[in-house]
């Protein structure tokens, strides 16, 4: 059984030069994500137009949702996609059924439509999001899955940047329906380039039975918390926040003894693979704050709405930059545990700098810092996980779009509760996420120890790239 390498020791390292030789499989792998999180700030940017053109606001909270419980789904769909359809097909699968939902998206005439074809994009960028991360396995050479990895993990910091841009041009014209057509012409344009960018894989046909009980829980855990983060009622709030957890208590129940999983069965074993998929939770539910950046911006800051909205751009700016110049460090278990200890002192700072006519220019360098830390982490901790072969690769988009999820839900709920003060709603939040990052310290520690052990007993095996230029048709296990 192939095990999780560890994450103190050091790795050779390939290029950005020799990824470029790579450079269509790296422009369909991370393409596919990128077009899902471009979407997601698009649409947060296009909404207050299209309320007015279609109307619907009592349902405007569920925009995000619809989208954010498609995409956990799909992610859990992705093992088998592959198996049952091999890599090409269930790319063209993802493409196409997130233009689609993006072509109903633009010619929504109500804002029940719109939410139906946002939970269409929702199942389309969840399977895309998680196809990147699992065909890294297959096709890019071993050497190169923590650049790749890098690269793919990049795009939802980049998303961050277009997203507002593309969203704010259309919007500022009334043009919202355009911006959606422009998102199904770019999947259409990039699944195009699937036949030369992946290698043949051959389909399994295996008929997987899907974990239904598993699938529902995670939705109802997701949907519970969601529908909290909206509530006033601070009764009603702690009611769905309970049902919440419940539901991940009993997600976890079922899956460790489940003959169909999600999540790999080492997870629920002595494996660190748990504390890392923890530690890549705790890291990634930290972003979920941006959401709230330009309303705190404009009451707190002063900043006019075009500034405030590209002001929450800043911690993944600093996520993408630390990813990209940490992905071919050594000092590996150093970063790991650098990375949420950055992020839960910035988020401390923040908090601490939230006041009226507050300095924004602080809070650019603080947020700057703590999406380094996110970036100098999170492509080791994936290459970690990917070490355990192709389910534990897939199962990294799952675990990010989870935590993405539970965050946004958590982040609505913690400046709920310190309304109507802008700046203790601010404080809420921040020290709430300094508290998750800070939980990522530990996760990470737990990881190291666990993952000296498994690194001692056994090796990495090749890739099918390196296997096939090596001439060897063995299979490793």
């Amino acid at each position: 059984m192939m095990r999780p390498h560890s994450i103190r020791e050091e790795k050779q390292v390939g290029s950005w030069r020799e990824l470029g030789a790579h450079s269509s499989t790296a422009v369909v792998l991370a393409g596919g994500v990128l077009v899902g999180a471009v979407n997601i700030y698009v649409a947060a940017s296009l909404l207050p137009t299209a309320v007015a053109d279609i109307g619907g606001e009592r349902l405007y909270a569920w925009n995000m949702t619809a989208f954010l419980v498609a995409q956990v789904v799909a992610t859990m769909f992705v093992s088998r996609a592959l198996a049952r359809l091999g890599n090409a097909t269930a790319y063209y699968l993802g493409f196409g059924v997130f233009a689609a939902g993006s072509v109903v998206c633009a010619v929504s005439p109500a804002m029940p439509v719109l939410l139906a074809g946002r939970g269409v994009q929702g199942l389309g960028a969840g399977l895309l999001t998680g196809l990147g991360f699992a065909v890294i396995h297959s096709a890019l050479p071993r050497h190169l899955w923590a650049r790749g990895s890098a690269l793919i993990s990049a795009m939802f910091g980049v998303g961050n940047l277009v997203g507002p841009a593309l969203g704010g041009l259309f919007a500022q014209f009334g043009s919202w329906r355009a911006a959606f057509v422009v998102l199904a012409g770019a999947a259409v344009v990039i699944a195009a380039l699937v036949p030369r960018a992946l290698p043949r894989s051959e389909r399994s046909g295996e008929s997987t039975p899907v974990p239904t009980f598993a699938l529902v829980a995670v939705v109802g855990a997701v949907g519970a918390v969601s529908i909290a983060g909206i509530l006033t009622n601070v009764v009603a709030m702690a009611a769905f926040i309970v049902l919440g957890f419940g539901f991940v208590v009993a997600f976890l129940l079922v899956e460790k003894r489940a003959a169909v999983r999600v999540l790999p069965a080492e997870t629920y074993s002595g494996s660190p693979l748990r504390w890392i998929y923890l530690t890549i939770m705790c890291l990634a539910a930290g972003v979920s704050v941006e959401s709230f950046l330009p309303l705190f911006g404009q009451h707190l800051g002063g900043l006019p709405p075009a500034a405030a909205g590209f002001f929450s751009a800043a911690l993944s700016f600093g996520w993408s930059a630390g990813q990209i110049v940490s992905s071919s460090a050594r000092r590996v278990r150093l970063l790991c545990l650098a990375g949420p200890t950055l992020l839960a002192a910035a988020f401390v700072v923040l908090a601490l700098l939230q006041q009226e006519n507050a300095s924004v220019l602080a809070w650019l360098v603080v947020l700057l810092a703590g999406g380094i830390g996110i970036g100098i982490a999170m492509p080791h901790l994936s290459v970690a996980a990917m070490a355990s072969g192709q389910q534990a690769a897939a199962a990294i988009a799952t675990v990010l779009t989870m935590a993405t999820a539970f965050g946004a839900s958590i982040a609505g709920l913690l400046v709920n509760l310190g309304a109507p003060s802008m700046v203790t709603s601010a404080r809420y939040l921040l020290i709430g996420f300094a508290v998750v990052a800070a939980a990522g310290i530990f996760t990470t520690a737990a990881a190291g120890v666990g993952a000296r052990q498994a690194a001692a007993r056994t090796d990495l095996p090749p890739s099918p790239r390196d296997r096939a230029r090596s001439g060897s048709s063995t299979d490793p296990e």
